[in-house]
Parts: C-alpha cells; sequence; structure tokens
C-alpha cells in the first residue's frame, strides 16, 4: 500500500489552559485537493502552524513521506516538500518581484534538487514561477506596485518557487472580489493539475466547494468531519458549528 504524503496522527497542542487542537487525524494522499474549514478559533492556524514548523505540538505525530517531522524547523519542511502561503503576504519590500522568486529557488528549491543552479536556471525558473501565476509581466516591480490580487499571487507564487510537494494555502483569498477569488481558485486547481497536493485554508464556501475534492472540518481544536463536500455540508455539526452560523 503507497504511504500517504502527510499523516498527522493524534496532534494536540496548547496554550496554557485552552486546548486548541485536540488529538486530531489527517491523512492527505498525493495529488489531492483538501478543503479545511471552521469557524474563527476552531484550530485551523494553529494546525497549519504545527504541520509546517512554526509551532511545536506536545501531543501526536507528523509525517511527512513517511517521514517524521519532529525537530524540523520550518526552512527544513520547506526543503522537505511542504511549503505554505500566509494570510498576510509579507514580501520582501526591498526586492523586486522576481528577486523574491529567487530567494525560496536559492533557499530550498536548490536544497531539494540537491545542487546549485546556474544563473539561466535560476531565470528561467523565476520567468516559468510567474508565468503560472500571471505576474511574467511585473517580474522588475517592486511589491507596493501591485494590486491586491497580484500581492496574493506573489505570495503563492514564493511558495511555488520552493518546488513542494505540498502546498498549504492559507486563506488565499481574503478581501478579493469574486471574479478574483475565481481566479486564485483556478490558479490553485491547475497548480494541483501540475502535480502539487494543495491545502486550501479558505472562509469563502463557494470557492471551497469549488476547490476541494475532499473537506475538512475543525471546531474546538477537533475534527468532527472528513469527506466528499457535499456530504460533510449537510452533516448537521457541521451546520450548527460552522454553516449555520
Amino acid at each position: 500500500m503507497t504511504k500517504p504524503l502527510l499523516q498527522v496522527e493524534g496532534v494536540g497542542k496548547r496554550f496554557g489552559g485552552f486546548i486548541a487542537l485536540d488529538g486530531v487525524d489527517l491523512t492527505i494522499p498525493a495529488g489531492e485537493r483538501v478543503g479545511l474549514i471552521g469557524p474563527n478559533g476552531s484550530g485551523k492556524s494553529t494546525l497549519v502552524n504545527c504541520l509546517s514548523g512554526t509551532l511545536v505540538h506536545e501531543t501526536g505525530t507528523v509525517r511527512f513521506e513517511g517521514r517524521d517531522l519532529a525537530g524540523l524547523g520550518p526552512h527544513q519542511r520547506t526543503r522537505r516538500g511542504l511549503a505554505r502561503s500566509f494570510q498576510l503576504p509579507r514580501p520582501f519590500a526591498s526586492l523586486t518581484i522576481a528577486e523574491n522568486i529567487r530567494v525560496p529557488l536559492v533557499y530550498a528549491a536548490e536544497s531539494r534538487r540537491g545542487r546549485r543552479l546556474s544563473e539561466p536556471e535560476i531565470a528561467e525558473r523565476i520567468a516559468e514561477v510567474l508565468g503560472q501565476m500571471g505576474l511574467a509581466d511585473r517580474a522588475r516591480h517592486m511589491p507596493c506596485d501591485l494590486t491586491q490580487v497580484d500581492m496574493r499571487k506573489l505570495e503563492l507564487a514564493r511558495a511555488l518557487a520552493a518546488e513542494p510537494q505540498l502546498l498549504i494555502a492559507d486563506e488565499a483569498m481574503a478581501g478579493l472580489s469574486n471574479s478574483e477569488v475565481d481566479e486564485i481558485v483556478a490558479l490553485l486547481i491547475g497548480l494541483n493539475e501540475a502535480g502539487i497536493t494543495v491545502v486550501l485554508i479558505e472562509h469563502i464556501m463557494r470557492a471551497v466547494m469549488q476547490f476541494s475534492q475532499r473537506l475538512v472540518v475543525l471546531v474546538s481544536g477537533r475534527k468532527i468531519a472528513d469527506g466528499a463536500p457535499a456530504e460533510v455540508v449537510r452533516h448537521p455539526e457541521v451546520e450548527r458549528a460552522y454553516l449555520g452560523q
């Protein structure tokens, strides 16, 4: 049997007396598109931070490609192939868009490839990533010149430049118009079709339903539903805790 790309078993996290995650289990096979939803304070961001290495969970295990990630920092996990984007894009303000893409290429993708990239290879890969994200004509611009949707694309492009096997997109559509949301959904589906497993954390249910092959719901630090989106949204506890709010 093929091992799952990501396997989360019994992960728990406390902040003092507050239980942020309570024995969360999650298995994600390679190639899947998973939506992760839940009301504010449900533990979504805490789970993402535990997966990416920003936080250390107290109980349970996180395995990526069958290997325990315990003790590995965020940069080490990125080099293993687990990358994330952030709710609030924070590009290097003093670097051009192309230079922002160069950073993860040099510090993450080179490590994954096991060799240094030549300057022509770096330039080619930067062009590829910006082209995939619809930012090819912005390469020499500064981040301050970008619109909100293009800033979101840049955040995804920086994660993509690390050449991940698994991309966690954390609220990549917050504050966007309907047409811009559709644009980001199409980009994420395109990345998945190109071979990247994608987990989408998002509050915009229309986008989640359009994107997801599978839906996972967290409430009060517990996973309460996991399955086909059309079935999950009809789950009584999901309706009470999330959709019915």
